[in-house]
């Protein structure tokens, strides 16, 4: 289990670097004109504190894995954090609408695996959680 967290702190924190581009790549500067002032900086606001959870998140599971495997805070940490990722599946699958996805290849390829991430980091932070004590 903690080479999954290692791997898993590893995939988080590119993850997290990977919003730095949003902006220019989702064109806010043009997309974002529409919406009023609190919305837009709410939007970029939001995305900054997303990033920075997902990196955080990333670094506990990297340099903290055995702690997380072996204590039961740890345990109770992954709870919380596996509960998040569930949700995250959740939406991704109930949520989003498949008109973002469906009958285009990279959005198509990006919604699987985006849905198989979340699937994993689900599985992996809750089976931590009830997995008996080693």
């Amino acid at each position: 289990m903690e080479l999954h967290l290692k791997i898993i702190g590893t995939l988080l924190m590119l993850l997290a670097l990977i919003h730095i581009p949003f902006p220019r790549y989702f064109r806010w500067k043009e997309e974002l004109k529409v919406l009023s002032l609190m919305n837009s900086q709410m939007m970029r606001v939001h995305t900054f504190f997303i990033a920075l959870t997902v990196f955080l998140m990333g670094l506990l599971c990297f340099t903290s894995s055995y702690e997380l495997v072996h204590t039961a805070l740890g345990r109770k940490i992954c709870l919380g954090i596996g509960i998040f990722w569930t949700c995250r599946l959740f939406i991704q699958l109930f949520v989003y609408s498949t008109k973002l996805w469906r009958g285009k290849v990279f959005e198509t390829a990006m919604h699987l695996i985006f849905t198989l991430l979340w699937a994993y980091l689900s599985f992996i932070f809750l089976k931590i959680y009830f997995m008996p004590y080693v």
